[in-house]
């Protein structure tokens, strides 16, 4: 039976966009790095607009890089950031985590970032990243979890937002508290040998709470996920208005304070 289309919870609109290209290797896969060396050749599965496939590129220079993505919109910004960078070393293309166009055994790292959680059966992409690395390599998955996520000071529409969220990522088939679930996952698609982790973003600093705030208040009212809150019935633009400005309102207190908590794996085996 065919597998049913993901639908990508977040969709490529500029707020969403503008969080990715933040993301750096260092920011973003700090549990990958020691385990990196010159010569590896790295796949990168969900790319999106390419600043860690970049970073991860210079690292492992003048092995061969590939970022793959879904979908051809952010890959402009990921071939720009290459060739901002002078990275030789690193391609772009359109792909399928659950069918990559790779021979087995093809790379020494296999990388996830912020993926599984949007799919259907994240099993089965972890079986096909195990496909295509080679028998000593490394696959290696980090992923965001939206329950373990906490903030301060409360909010009831944050609450809301969360709640929301979580129902439209789940009505896309997805899993948005995938960093507990991580490990299992792991396990499931046959793994020996699974070194499991976790680490956070945090929020705290007057910048970074007006950059947080800012783009998650113009997500709500203006990203794929606000259209298919509309779209569903789960919400309506007047609430998505109120939520959109309790973001606002929490970048600006002094005390605000958020922190994403991650799960992380690195399997081998």
């Amino acid at each position: 039976m065919a597998r049913p289309p993901d639908t990508y919870t977040h969709g490529h609109h500029e707020s969403v966009l503008r969080s990715h290209r933040w993301r750096t290797a260092e920011n973003s896969a700090a549990y990958l790095l020691p385990h990196l060396a010159a010569g590896l050749d790295l796949l990168d599965v969900g790319c999106g607009p390419g600043t860690i496939t970049v970073d991860l590129a210079r690292l492992v220079a003048p092995g061969r890089v590939v970022g793959i993505d879904r979908a051809e919109a952010p890959l402009a910004d990921a071939r720009a950031a290459a060739t901002a960078s002078g990275s030789a070393n690193v391609s772009f293309a359109v792909g399928d985590a659950y069918a990559l166009a790779f021979d087995d055994a093809s790379f020494d790292v296999v990388h996830a970032h912020q993926v599984l959680q949007h799919l259907g059966d994240p099993v089965a992409a972890l079986v096909e990243m195990r496909r295509v690395r080679r028998p000593d390599g490394l696959v290696a998955v980090r992923d965001s979890d939206y329950a373990a996520m906490t903030w301060f000071p409360a909010d009831p529409l944050l609450d809301r937002w969360l709640a929301l969220y979580q129902g439209i990522a789940r009505g896309n088939g997805g899993e948005p508290d995938a960093g507990r679930r991580l490990l299992s996952w792991g396990r499931a698609a046959g793994f020996g040998d699974i070194e499991a982790s976790a680490s956070t973003w945090c929020f705290a600093t007057p910048d970074d709470r007006a950059w947080w705030g800012g783009l998650w208040a113009d997500r709500v009212t203006d990203s794929a996920f606000a259209t298919q809150a509309v779209e569903r019935g789960a919400s309506d633009p007047t609430e998505l208005a109120r939520i959109s400005a309790a973001w606002r309102s929490w970048a600006t207190q002094p005390d605000g304070w958020f922190a994403v908590v991650h799960g992380e794996l690195l399997c081998r085996g």
